[in-house]
């Protein structure tokens, strides 16, 4: 049966790209590091909307998708990914990535493994004060 885990990560920077071009390498590297494949894309766009202005990349992989946001308005600007996956998911090498490459800093990840329901298989520690223990305290089951 194929694994079916969803990697969230929200957090930080203080060099937010803005560069379209730029989170598509970004991107590319990011799935070729993570040994996936990309099937579709990787496509961006930049959003110059006063209260939303940031840059958006998503792409398909052969396993499901990956789509990361980053807000540049807020100091420091917020980072959020989410990476879906059917295949191996190796959270250390994605977290080094964003940190290494973007700046990533005080943030935070959990794990869904989805193959029946939303169960919480991993998560960072600290900084949600038990919101996401309460959110998932049982598994959630759409049966």
């Amino acid at each position: 049966m194929p694994l079916h885990n969803q990697l969230l990560i929200n957090g930080y920077t203080n060099s937010a790209m803005k560069s379209e071009e730029a989170a598509v390498e970004w991107m590319q590297s990011l799935v070729e590091y993570i040994d996936m494949k990309t099937i579709k894309g990787p496509y961006a766009a930049y959003v110059d909307v006063e209260g939303n202005r940031g840059l958006t990349c998503t792409v398909m992989i052969e396993t499901s998708h990956i789509a990361l946001h980053i807000w540049d308005e807020p100091t420091p600007s917020e980072i959020q990914l989410d990476l879906y996956t059917c295949g191996e998911l190796n959270i250390d090498k994605v977290l080094q990535k964003l940190e290494k490459d973007l700046g990533l800093f005080d943030y935070h990840y959990l794990v869904l493994e989805r193959s029946r329901g939303f169960n919480v298989v991993e998560r960072s520690r600290g900084g949600y004060d038990g919101l996401v223990d309460t959110l998932f305290e049982s598994q959630v089951d759409f049966e």
